[in-house]
């Protein structure tokens, strides 16, 4: 029951902010437009915790107003909704699949985010990189999910070189991050599972460090911390039966 009042409330606050978004993307200013959506995501937050059992725990320092680079695992369609709930304005890349929604569509690219195809390809010559362009001299964080999609739970998939493109032409140190999102909101699953959830902020990773070196650091520090939560999830539940 939980799982289907949560699913009721949190689309039909989807509908209703992209909705509002949308108008708002016609604006000018992008601060409207921004400030919504996180609106939606802390509503999001807050249905995820009361309506669907679902309390989402931060560990680790969360990069607000900092240029830094987040490359995070991503388990479940709650990953991004999240971290924006938590970080604040964030200039993400998305999978061009969001495409299918003309509404959302619009208003990532207002928001300033940077469209990929699921196979790892810009959608435009040159268009990946001119969202690093665009955000020299920015203080907000980027938020790249290196893996390029959704990952089951226990599961590395290739990390791709867009990661260390944008870390290595913008020269910003990396905040790895690693979830077990996923054991609650398993990808785009309509069940929800209760429990507690964790996103952790892990070490950075400082700057100008070799290819090979940097792509092996980022994926052990998220593979590692993310199986440790994964366990620590399902022993909860295992101790909740």
């Amino acid at each position: 029951m939980r799982s289907l009042v949560f699913n009721a409330l949190f689309w039909g606050l989807a509908a209703a902010f992209a909705l509002i978004c949308y108008a708002l993307s016609w604006l000018p200013w992008r601060k409207p437009l921004v400030a919504c959506m996180i609106g939606f995501c802390r509503s999001a937050r807050f249905c995820l915790n009361w309506v669907a059992g679902v309390p989402i725990e931060v560990r680790g320092n969360p990069p607000t107003n900092q240029p830094v680079i987040i490359a995070a695992k991503h388990q479940s369609y709650a990953d991004g909704p999240m971290m924006m709930a938590i970080t604040g304005d964030i200039n993400f890349v998305i999978g061009n699949g969001i495409e299918k929604f003309p509404l959302i569509n619009r208003i990532v690219r207002q928001a300033g985010a940077t469209m990929v195809n699921t196979q790892g390809n810009t959608t435009a010559p040159g268009a990946l990189e001119a969202a690093i362009e665009r955000s020299h001299g920015e203080n907000r964080p980027i938020l790249i999910y290196p893996e390029g999609g959704l990952a089951a739970i226990g599961e590395t998939k290739r990390y791709r070189k867009g990661v260390h493109k944008i870390y290595e032409t913008l020269g910003r140190d990396v905040i790895p991050a690693a979830t077990n999102l996923g054991l609650r909101w398993n990808q785009d699953d309509w069940h929800k599972t209760q429990g507690p959830a964790v996103i952790e902020f892990l070490d950075p990773i400082p700057a100008d460090l070799p290819r090979d070196e940097f792509m092996q650091r980022l994926q052990t520090s998220v593979e590692t911390a993310t199986r440790a939560l994964e366990a620590e999830g399902m022993a909860f539940q295992e101790a909740s039966k």
